[in-house]
């Protein structure tokens, strides 16, 4: 069997296999290396005297403007610029600055106002168990629950939120609201054993209890729910190998952080909110550059429950916006996570006390077979064609607590551009009281119950089809009214409408119209005499269920449309705001938009919002199999005709086949 295989690769930012130090920044847009955060840590410190109680929430690229990376030519000097987020602990302040590293000092120092609170830091996590796990009215309460052995107990911090119920002890402070569960032994599924009946509410600066919120006891579930090798002595044993081989190479080539395949470039970017983000997307058609997007990243994405009860309804995780998606990414595993011949991007990560790590193996890159991509049999000739699929795959990995979310983003052959989140993992789960039966979700193992949740991501792309000045306009199917435009009743049309303003452009998929959306340029046409280009076709979707006035719809406001349209402004990136960590009334796509700015050819941002609903099925216990989720861009009238025709066949006797 062929063995899956990593190439060599040097990056802006890595490490190289030899030892030698990293290669320098070759671009503007190129992440920070491990030396330039460790250096804007140590200009920090040093011009702003910070004290030990200063932690340290995150360091990235502050992106130089649109303009000066359009305008950027190879070898030419580039600014550098670091991004911080920061938390004083002492005085309960957090503060943003900028650090210029080729000036050497801070280019500007803010503090964020009063109440606002930077996303929980990873470090904090284990704090929290910790300090709950030394708690004597923790343990305490365990013994009241028959539970005597704290060592196998997990407490899962979740972020508090802000819901308008909080207590008076709770104002102002930087909190966590953590869960537990218990498990058997040491390796045990714990999720199987939810102590839901109790919520440790934890001040986060001070790393101390505030209280217990106790809503009785409960018998825990009978039954295990492990999921590792060792507990599944039964594997199947019929399974062939698949081989996977490219003798003769992939088909990418990768410099530093730009990628080449197939007529596509990009550049691979990480930040530790985002995760992957992907730079200057453009298409190579017959030796012109054509740009599609500038720039395209998950933004945020919200995960509301739907358990009214009083110890459920705060869980509403912003694991974008309120933890940083980045920051919980997997260092991806050859030929488990990624298969074939693989180039593996390396990213650097701080943990709260400023210390540098290098997170390997963060993105994979990687060619796959996709099956057909056109195919045509002439029966009066006997002439065949067909042409396989390949698609280019750049992806990360991330454990969000239970769950793992696969972000991929797909580069295909024809010109399309697809996203797909893959989400799979261990449900979150409460305990069923003997003979009860779930009110707000499913029953999948003895007394254990899954609840219903949708998982609601926002997606940022900064459009620049075949130029910075786009339009987008809205397409629905509609039937033509019987009349003499219809004499048969057989007629329907395809309606275009110019989405022309913020307001217009707040929409909702619609599948009983076929609805999508066309982002066009139009100071381009194509031979037809039409604007050139691209279709944002919606895949599943569907609306949030929570009430229009919930707090978590005041908080994540983005969730009430699947479509916003805004004109470019390089402050406005995250759907939910920059800090919805126990914001209270939220911020983002609701507040931009109320400007009701013109979005008519003009450099554009569309922002789509796309969700799963997940009704849980016994068949998701004990880790759930992948389900999909996402979107595709698809040239529409970009090219003159498909640009898959000069695809060669996949070998001769595929090409002009007879039959006879």
């Amino acid at each position: 069997m062929a063995q899956p295989t990593e190439i060599a690769h040097e990056g802006s930012h890595a490490h190289s296999e030899n030892g030698k130090a990293p290669i320098a920044a070759r671009h503007p847009l190129d992440p920070l290396s491990a030396q330039e955060i460790e250096e804007a840590l140590r200009i920090l410190i040093a011009e702003k005297q910070l004290g030990e109680s200063v932690r340290f929430v995150s360091v990235f690229l502050h992106e130089p403007h649109k303009n000066a990376v359009e305008q950027y030519r190879p070898g030419a000097p580039f600014d550098r610029q670091a991004f911080a987020l920061l938390l004083d602990r002492n005085t309960q302040a957090g503060y943003e600055a900028v650090v210029d590293l080729n000036r050497k000092s801070v280019a500007s120092f803010a503090q964020l106002p009063t109440g606002v609170q930077p996303p929980i830091m990873l470090d904090e996590f284990g704090e929290v168990e910790q300090a709950v796990k030394r708690s004597p009215e923790f343990l305490e309460a365990l013994r009241k629950r028959g539970v005597t052995n704290a060592d196998l107990v997990m407490v899962e911090p979740w972020s508090a939120g802000m819901y308008g119920t909080e207590v008076a002890e709770d104002q102002g402070r930087r909190r966590m609201r953590a869960l537990c569960f218990v498990r058997s032994e040491a390796l045990d599924n714990g999720y199987a054993r939810p102590l839901d009946t109790m919520v440790v509410v934890v001040d986060l600066n001070k790393m101390e209890i505030l209280r217990i919120e106790d809503y009785g006891v409960t018998p825990l579930p009978p039954e295990a729910g492990n999921w590792a090798r060792e507990y599944i002595p039964n594997l199947r044993k019929d399974l062939k190998p698949i081989e996977i081989a490219q003798p003769e190479g992939p088909s990418f080539t990768v410099e530093g952080n730009q990628v080449e395949w197939q007529k596509w470039k990009f550049r691979v970017g990480f930040t530790a909110r985002e995760g992957l983000v992907l730079h200057t997307i453009s298409y190579n058609d017959d030796g012109r550059e054509r740009p599609v997007l500038y720039r395209a990243s998950i933004s945020e994405m919200v995960v509301p429950y739907g358990d009214p009860r009083e110890q459920y309804y705060r869980k509403n995780a912003f694991d974008i916006g309120e933890y940083g998606i980045g920051m919980l990414a997997n260092s991806l595993a050859l030929g488990c996570d990624c298969l074939g011949v693989i180039h593996y991007f390396d990213f650097p990560l701080i943990d709260s006390h400023g210390r540098v790590t290098e997170l390997k193996h963060a993105v994979c890159l990687h060619e796959e077979d996709f099956g057909i991509l056109w195919k045509h049999t002439d029966w009066r000739t006997n002439q065949s064609e067909v042409r396989r699929s390949r698609r280019l795959s750049v992806s990360f990995i991330a454990t969000v607590g239970n769950y793992e979310y696969g972000f991929y983003w797909y580069f295909y052959l024809d010109g399309t551009i697809q996203c797909e989140i893959k989400l799979t993992g261990i449900l979150n789960t409460t305990t069923l009281a003997p003979g009860e039966k779930p009110a707000y979700g499913v029953e999948i193992a003895p007394r254990l119950n899954a609840p219903f949740h949708q998982h609601i991501f926002a997606a940022r792309l900064v459009a620049t089809v075949d130029g910075p000045k786009n339009s987008v306009y809205e397409v629905n199917s509609a039937s033509v009214p019987p009349g003499p435009a219809n004499p048969h009743g057989n007629a329907f049309v395809a309606e275009e409408t110019l989405l022309a303003t913020e307001k217009q452009a707040q929409r909702r998929v619609n599948a009983g119209s076929a609805r999508f959306w066309r982002i066009v340029n139009p100071s381009r046409k194509n031979r037809l005499g039409r604007p050139v280009g691209y279709r944002l076709a919606p895949g599943e979707n569907c609306p949030p269920l929570v009430q229009p006035d919930a707090a978590v719809m005041r908080r994540a406001g983005f969730m009430s449309n699947h479509l916003w349209v805004t004109p470019y402004n390089p402050r406005e990136r995250y759907a939910a705001g920059d800090y919805p960590n126990q914001h209270p009334t939220g911020d983002g796509l609701p507040r931009w938009t109320s400007a009701d700015r013109s979005v008519e050819n003009t450099e554009v941002v569309l922002w789509y919002v796309f969700a799963h609903m997940h009704v849980p099925r016994p068949e998701d216990w004990p880790v759930m199999p992948v389900a999909t989720i996402g979107f595709q861009l698809k040239p529409d009238g970009f090219f003159e005709r498909s640009a898959a025709m000069d695809v060669p066949p996949p070998s001769k006797a595929c090409a002009h086949e007879k039959h006879h």
